[in-house]
């Protein structure tokens, strides 16, 4: 009878902590899940979030003293800067090429054909910012 008790102890004490385990890990899973969730599901952060969580883990990983993060941050601002720069110097070679493109093709077309190709051109357009906008 005595281990009959001991072994119902034992089972006791296992259930608990089998509980305590599941209960640990079930709110480390949803933690994780609510952070990520914090933002719209499937939506992109936004540059500035990016940076941020960026500055963060390099000060909370690195331990910047004030001044360096005070460089770091100024070595982020001409960085972007340069990127924006080079982005719209790139921006403006695609439009050039696009604009010759399109003339090279109503060079090609008869009278006919010109206005369906303008409305497929419209038509194009129109599809492509509703996908970009969907991003």
């Amino acid at each position: 009878m005595k281990r009959s008790n001991l072994l119902i102890g034992f089972y006791l004490v296992l259930i608990f902590a089998s509980g305590i385990t599941v209960g640990v890990f079930g709110t480390h899973l949803y933690m994780a899940r609510s952070v990520i969730a914090g933002r719209a599901q499937g939506a992109k952060p936004s540059p500035e979030e990016l940076r941020r969580e960026y500055v963060n883990e390099m000060q909370s990983r690195l331990n910047l003293t004030s001044e360096q993060m005070t460089k770091f941050n100024q070595v982020l601002d001409e960085t972007g800067a340069k990127f924006h720069a080079e982005r719209e110097r790139h921006n403006e070679d695609v439009k050039t090429i696009r604009e010759e493109h399109v003339n090279r093709v109503r060079a090609l077309l008869t009278e006919a054909q010109l206005p369906q190709y303008e409305q497929l051109r419209k038509e194009r357009e129109e599809r492509a910012k509703k996908n970009q906008n969907r991003k």
